[in-house]
C-alpha cells in the first residue's frame, strides 16, 4: 500500500478535511510532496468535477517534481516534457509551467476545479493571484509545496500568516519522514549550511543576510598548489565591459577527493586599470588562460553575446551559454563547499577575497527577496556559472548520490547504493 509508510504527521494530513488553500511546507525530503499528492490524487478521485492543473516553476521542473513521482505513485507513463495535457484517474490534467511575470497570461479565462502547484514560492504572485481567481467551481481547491523562504515572502505574508483565509498549512521536518536512514539523514545535514540549513533541514521561515558564503573558511578550503590531475577540465566566465570580466579554471577529477578544483583565475578591472580591453584582447586572454588545458566547457554569461562570437572566430570551441539561476547556483556551491569536494588554489588571490566580501542584499530581503548584493562577485559569478551548470548539463552529470560515494571510496568504503556505505574488504 502507498500509504504504509506515511509518519504520524503525514497520515494525519489524509485524514484532515482540507481548504480552499492547502499548503505543505518543508525541509528538504521530508514528505511533504508525497503525502500532498496523495491528498491531491484523492480529490481527483472525490472532489469537485471540473478541469483541473498542475503548475511547476518550469516545464523541466514539473516533469522532474511531480509527473515523474505520480507516474511511479500510479505505475503509468509520465506524459513527455512537452506535453500539455495528461489524463490520469479519468481526468484531464492541464500541464502550465509558470516562470515569470507573463506566465498568468496561460491562465486568463479557465474555469478551474483542482489546481496543485510545486514550489509556490518560486512561482510569480501575479500567478497565484490569477490562479485562485480561476478556482471558481464550488468546492474548488488549491494544493501548494514550497521549501521555506524569507519571512517577508509573499507567500507567507498575504497568505500563510493570514488567519481570515480559508487556509490550511502543515509544515514538515525531516524528522516527519519516517522512511530516511538516519545516515542519509546526518548526510544531508552536513551539506547544508547558514541559511540553507535554517531553511532547508530546519524548515524556518529565515531572511538572507550576511555574507552568501558564510561556509566558506580560508584554512579549510583554501590549498597552496592544485593537485597533480585534472581528468576534466571547464572554465566559467564573466564578463564585463564597464565591469570587470573573470575567468575561472576548474579541474574536475571524479575519482579524486575533493574532486572538483578552482586551479587559476583570470581578473581585469578595466576602472582601475584605467582602459577598457576590446572583445577581441579579451578573447586573446582567454586563449592565452586555457592554452595548456583540454577544456571540455567554458560556460559564459548568456547576455555575452558579442564576446562569444568574437572568440569562436579565434578558434575557442567548447562555448555554452552558462545557467545564471542564481539562488540554486549559489545553493550548489555552497553545498559543494559544505561537504569537502570543492577546493581553491592559493593563486586565486580574487577569488578568496571575493568569497569573504560577497553578502546578501539587505534592502531586498525586507521585500522578501533573496538576492546578493551586485558588489565583488565577479569571479564569483563566473564560478558558479561553471559548477552550477556543468552539475545540470555537463557532459559527465555529477549528482549528490556520486559525491557522497566519491567520498566514500576516498575514505575508504566501496561504492554501493548511496548514501549507505559498507566497508570495503581490503586484500
Amino acid at each position: 500500500m502507498i500509504t504504509d509508510n506515511l509518519g504520524r504527521k503525514q497520515a494525519l494530513c489524509l485524514r484532515a478535511p482540507t481548504k480552499r488553500i492547502n499548503i505543505w511546507v518543508g525541509a528538504v525530503r521530508s514528505g511533504k510532496t508525497y503525502v500532498s499528492l496523495l491528498v491531491f490524487l484523492d480529490a481527483l478521485l472525490k472532489g469537485p468535477e471540473g478541469p483541473a492543473m498542475i503548475i511547476g516553476s518550469s516545464r523541466d521542473a514539473l516533469q522532474r517534481n511531480i509527473l515523474g513521482p505520480l507516474s511511479d505513485l500510479l505505475n503509468f507513463p509520465a506524459p513527455t516534457s512537452k506535453a500539455s495535457s495528461w489524463s490520469i484517474l479519468g481526468r484531464i490534467i492541464h500541464l502550465v509551467g509558470a516562470n515569470d511575470e507573463r506566465a498568468e497570461r496561460k491562465i486568463r479565462g479557465v474555469t478551474l476545479a483542482l489546481a496543485y502547484v510545486d514550489e509556490v514560492t518560486l512561482i510569480p504572485e501575479s500567478f497565484i493571484t490569477m490562479l485562485l481567481s480561476r478556482l471558481s467551481i464550488p468546492g474548488a481547491k488549491f494544493f501548494g509545496t514550497t521549501n521555506p523562504d524569507s519571512p517577508f515572502h509573499w507567500l507567507k505574508v498575504n497568505y500563510i500568516d493570514r488567519v481570515e483565509l480559508d487556509i490550511q498549512c502543515w509544515n514538515f521536518s525531516l524528522e516527519d519522514n519516517p522512511i530516511l536512514d538516519q545516515e542519509y539523514v546526518a548526510n544531508l545535514k552536513r551539506e547544508y549550511t547558514g541559511l540553507w540549513y535554517q531553511r532547508f533541514i530546519e524548515s524556518k521561515w529565515v531572511q538572507a543576510e550576511g555574507t552568501v558564503y558564510d561556509f566558506f573558511d580560508q584554512e579549510e578550503h583554501v590549498r597552496a598548489e592544485p593537485p597533480a590531475y585534472g581528468q576534466q577540465y571547464i572554465v566559467g566566465v564573466d564578463y564585463g565591459t564597464a565591469n570587470p570580466t573573470g575567468f575561472v579554471l576548474v579541474g574536475i577529477n571524479r575519482s579524486a577527493w575533493p574532486n572538483i578544483w578552482a586551479e587559476k583565475e583570470y581578473f581585469y578591472d578595466s576602472r582601475k586599470a584605467m582602459r577598457q580591453k576590446t572583445d577581441t584582447e579579451y578573447a586573446e586572454d582567454l586563449a592565452n588562460f586555457i592554452s595548456n588545458h583540454t577544456i571540455r566547457a567554458i560556460y559564459m554569461d548568456p547576455s555575452a553575446a558579442s564576446f562569444k562570437n568574437e572568440c569562436r572566430k579565434m578558434g575557442i570551441q567548447n562555448i555554452y551559454d552558462a545557467d545564471n539561476d542564481v539562488i540554486n547556483g549559489i545553493r550548489h556551491v555552497s553545498q559543494l563547499l559544505a561537504n569537502g569536494a570543492f577546493k581553491l588554489t592559493s593563486c586565486c588571490k580574487n577569488l578568496i577575497r571575493e568569497f569573504g566580501t560577497y553578502v546578501w542584499d539587505s534592502k531586498a530581503g525586507n521585500r522578501g527577496i533573496d538576492q546578493p548584493l551586485k558588489e565583488n562577485d565577479h569571479l564569483l559569478d563566473a564560478l558558479r556559472y561553471a559548477l552550477y551548470t556543468y552539475s545540470k548539463k555537463g557532459l559527465d552529470h555529477i549528482t549528490a548520490d556520486d559525491l557522497r560515494q566519491q567520498k566514500a571510496k576516498a575514505l575508504g568504503f566501496q561504492d554501493v547504493t548511496s548514501p549507505f556505505y559498507q566497508p570495503m574488504q581490503r586484500r
